[in-house]
């Protein structure tokens, strides 16, 4: 039999996770790796969580923490991120906040919510690898977000309609990106916000890394700027995209959408129909934790990451050849290479990986359109200051040698 003729015309978009694949590396102890951008296990809480779990499976609790539960998730965390996001100025109630698998589920969500095929997904360029995925299987295209670009609302709006839809959504990662380590200031928010107003589309604010903010003063998220644009969140076109991945445990698959509630409930058909609802065990774990060492345990990994940025940062300066800039991010797990327009990041990955033994990932898999070949992402969540200063010095010397 060919599977291959039968299979939907979506799987020509959906491609094996280049980070996923280099992820494996990890598994050869020669290896130093900058690519997985994965929290470090070392800080994982985990005798808060084994507290958790046992308490959610005693006998008082068992029978919740095995059974099928609601769609919308468990109540208590539900509760939980309500505070939260109100801290942030998102005032919401329960009814605004859907428990996902991971925010990686809800950015899948999403996608199947809004796009069908040839419409127009408006990304950073670079964007998170993982969005690409998310959306490739819906059909779209892409075209480049440049808030407070030269690019009128008409423009996008006609670029879209040649190829066959129209605008849906802006997506971004807003505070210390995936790949890139940026933020986006207070202005290029809001000028995404006219830009959506504009064309009467949905912004998705992916906050993955938001917790994580070393220095620098903490900007609104984009929805919580709409709120005090238009004073209730029912009002907004802002979806927020959370998750207890980077800041608690990703394993746990932990992740929620907070948005208007007539958007959220039509989400809340979609889990019933893809999964029913998330692990109710793991969303009970996630909630007795977040209630009881949250802000103490983000404080520990702020305190971590930081150093470990600052090592990357100072390695960088010391053994970079002429040509090569980076990003010096403000906060998350990541630092942005761009090297001399003539040179190839998979092409260095392979010369490095055989002479080197250092790992990164090749920027090229960031951008939609498959440019940025002189790019590649670092991270410095996994590695120690000694690793960092050891691997850096082996990259300078594998670029050097490419040069």
């Amino acid at each position: 039999m060919n599977w291959q003729d039968i299979f939907a015309t979506r799987m020509d978009r959906m491609k094996a996770s280049e980070i996923r694949e280099l992820l494996k590396l990890l598994d050869q102890p020669d290896i130093i790796s900058f690519a997985g951008g994965i929290p470090d296990p070392a800080l994982f809480p985990t005798e808060a969580f084994q507290k958790a779990l046992g308490n959610a499976l005693s006998p008082k609790n068992q029978s919740t923490a095995l059974q099928y539960s609601v769609s919308e998730g468990y109540g208590p965390l539900r509760d939980w991120i309500v505070g939260k996001m109100t801290e942030i100025g998102v005032p919401c109630t329960p009814e605004n906040i859907l428990i996902t698998s991971g925010s990686q589920q809800a950015l899948d969500y999403l996608g199947k919510l809004m796009l069908s095929p040839n419409d127009t997904a408006l990304l950073g360029w670079p964007t998170y690898l993982g969005a690409l995925g998310a959306f490739n299987a819906y059909e779209p295209n892409y075209d480049r977000l440049i808030p407070g670009g030269n690019r009128s609302a008409e423009d996008y709006a006609q670029t879209a309609k040649d190829n066959g839809g129209r605008v849906k959504f802006a997506y971004m990662s807003v505070d210390f990106a995936n790949p890139t380590g940026e933020t986006l200031d207070q202005t290029a928010r809001e000028n995404i916000l006219d830009l959506a107003d504009d064309l009467d589309i949905a912004v998705i604010e992916d906050a993955a890394y938001q917790a994580l903010r070393f220095d620098g003063e903490p900007i609104p998220p984009v929805l919580a700027l709409e709120v005090a644009r238009k004073g209730s969140i029912d009002a907004c076109r802002t979806l927020y995209c959370g998750s207890f991945s980077k800041s608690l445990a990703p394993g746990l698959r932990v992740g929620w959408i907070c948005g208007a509630a007539d958007v959220i409930s039509r989400l809340v058909l979609m889990k019933q129909a893809s999964d029913l609802h998330s692990s109710t065990l793991n969303q009970m774990a996630i909630a007795e934790v977040a209630n009881t060492i949250f802000e103490d345990h983000t404080a520990k990994l702020r305190q971590t990451y930081t150093a470990r940025r600052d090592a990357m940062l100072s390695a960088l300066e010391a053994q970079m050849p002429d040509g090569v800039t980076w990003t010096k991010p403000e906060g998350g797990m990541f630092v942005w290479l761009t090297l001399p327009k003539h040179m190839d990041g998979g092409e260095l990955l392979r010369q490095s990986l055989e002479t080197q033994r250092v790992a990164f990932v090749p920027g090229q898999a960031f951008f939609a359109d498959r440019s940025g070949k002189n790019t590649l992402r670092l991270s410095f969540s996994l590695a120690d200051d000694a690793q960092i200063a050891e691997g850096i010095t082996r990259l300078g010397a594998a670029i050097r040698a490419a040069l």
